[in-house]
């Protein structure tokens, strides 16, 4: 594989990033779209522990539901493409 397509790969990856982190700031600020996502991340199956000084937080049960859902968006995406 050439430089130049690891180099496009990683400027799409960075776009995207970019994307998803506007939408989830602009998600905030539009009135009934920032209550729509509002379950992101407080998920049963989400692990939390605090104690005094120390907090530990890991999104299980959120992140297993992503994987799911982009799983099927890119595989949708992909079927489409190829017809």
């Amino acid at each position: 594989m050439e430089w130049t397509a690891i180099g496009k790969v990683l400027i799409g990856i960075g776009v995207a990033i970019v994307v998803i982190g506007v939408l989830l700031v602009a998600a905030e600020r539009i009135p009934g779209l920032g209550s729509a996502v509002s379950w992101l991340g407080k998920l049963p199956g989400d692990l939390s522990y605090k104690r005094d000084n120390v907090s530990f937080y890991f999104p299980i049960a959120t992140s297993i539901v992503l994987s799911i859902v982009l799983s099927l968006v890119f595989f949708i995406l992909g079927w489409f493409f190829r017809r």
